[in-house]
């Protein structure tokens, strides 16, 4: 099933808990929007945090920036656990979906599964497999696709066309054994951005959303929400 295209998942939070919830996963987490970046806006979003999502766009800027980080760790390297569920994206626009899967399977142990979990199995079955491997066993895996696809109809926007160009971006920040990483099915690997903690994950995470601001200070298609304790 080569070249799938699934449309951009909204950055709504109540679109995003409702597909979760369709997915089988028991609302004690819930995703909430990230106003800003100030202490005062981080101060509203309910703790703890569990994971963050953020979404930005594609630019030329972007694109070389993530060409010159890739080759600098493939020449000196990076520490990576091998606790991290780290999967790559083959399907265009499901960034959205491979976001929330690194979100859920990198806390699952804090997670509730509803009976028959379309999501809990999908975790159960890929787990051993490679990143790559993980990519095409999504691509095959119909009950999540036409989930993704309710959704997409369910959402405030405007409704997408499937053929239309998208340079929005999700990717998914997460705490794992002391580390806070970068899960981007985009990428060959996870990025290390250094020592976090459940406590301190979301302003640690900000700092790196910070960054992502500041190679594109005319953009303004910036957006993150936060999976967070209901």
């Amino acid at each position: 099933m080569e070249g799938q295209h699934w449309l951009l998942l909204e950055a709504n939070p109540e679109v995003i808990n409702q597909f979760l919830k369709q997915l089988g996963l028991h609302p004690n987490w819930q995703c909430v929007d990230v106003y800003g970046m100030d202490p005062e806006l981080l101060s509203m979003v309910p703790k703890p945090v569990c994971a963050v999502l953020l979404l930005f766009p594609i630019t030329e800027k972007y694109e070389v920036f993530r060409t010159e980080e890739e080759e600098k760790i493939k020449s000196q390297g990076q520490n990576i656990t091998s606790s991290v569920y780290f999967m790559r994206q083959t399907i265009s626009s499901a960034c959205g979906t491979t976001g929330l899967i690194h979100a859920i399977a990198n806390n699952k142990d804090k997670m509730y599964f509803e009976s028959g979990s379309t999501l809990k199995k999908f975790l159960e079955e890929s787990a051993s497999l490679s990143p790559e491997e993980q990519a095409i066993y999504l691509e095959n895996y119909d009950s999540i696709r036409v989930t993704h696809e309710t959704s997409d109809h369910e959402g405030q926007t405007e409704a997408q066309n499937i053929d239309e160009k998208v340079d929005l971006h999700f990717i998914t920040l997460v705490h794992v054994d002391g580390h806070l990483y970068e899960l981007d099915g985009r990428k060959l690997f996870p990025i290390n951005h250094g020592e976090t903690s459940d406590k301190t994950l979301l302003e640690d995470a900000t700092e790196v959303f910070k960054k992502f601001m500041k190679r594109d200070p005319d953009e303004r298609r910036f957006n993150a929400i936060a999976l967070s304790a209901a």
